[in-house]
């Protein structure tokens, strides 16, 4: 009789193992805020860097950028978090989609505060671009700018102009 009840979970095992490789779920406590898209969490006394999934923020000295982190300390510095992500980039950041103690996921209220842009280069999420839609059609944030750039090609720009001034 133990042999069969202990059976299908021995079989079951690998399958949860296999299914969370790919997923972390992390609680902590945000203890700073590098920019509207990345910030940083303490979980279990380890620091944690979280990138914001799906999303793209204004860089600091652009257009939006100091008030998308504005936004970000006002709704979670100091504050617990659950953080769910599946991979890291090359800086070392886990990727993820922040969510507050209320249920309030952090890099969508971003895109509908209209302080970040739906990062479709990595994200194919219909969800995010709608977010973003509706942002732009009522003007908001970012989208009140009669060209606004996304942050993407700014960092490009500003690239190009640093090595123009190398040579």
């Amino acid at each position: 009789m133990k042999t069969f009840i202990f059976l299908p979970l021995i079989f079951l095992l690998p399958l949860n193992i296999l299914s969370a490789s790919n997923k972390f779920e992390l609680s902590g406590k945000v203890i700073s805020i590098k920019d509207g898209d990345t910030i940083v969490i303490l979980n279990n006394n380890k620091q944690t860097v979280i990138r914001l999934a799906h999303i793209d923020c204004p860089e600091k000295n652009q257009p939006f950028g100091t008030a998308a982190k504005k936004f970000v300390s006002q709704l979670c510095f100091n504050k617990n978090v659950i953080v769910n992500g599946s991979s890291f980039d090359r800086n070392k950041r886990l990727i993820a989609e922040v969510f507050l103690l209320d249920g309030k996921n952090l890099n969508q209220e971003l895109v509908k505060a209209g302080l970040a842009w739906h990062f479709k280069k990595y994200s194919s999420s219909l969800e995010y671009a709608r977010l973003e839609l509706i942002a732009r059609t009522k003007n908001i944030g970012l989208w009140s700018e009669s060209n606004p750039i996304p942050p993407w090609l700014w960092r490009k720009s500003k690239r190009v102009t640093f090595a123009h001034h190398e040579k």
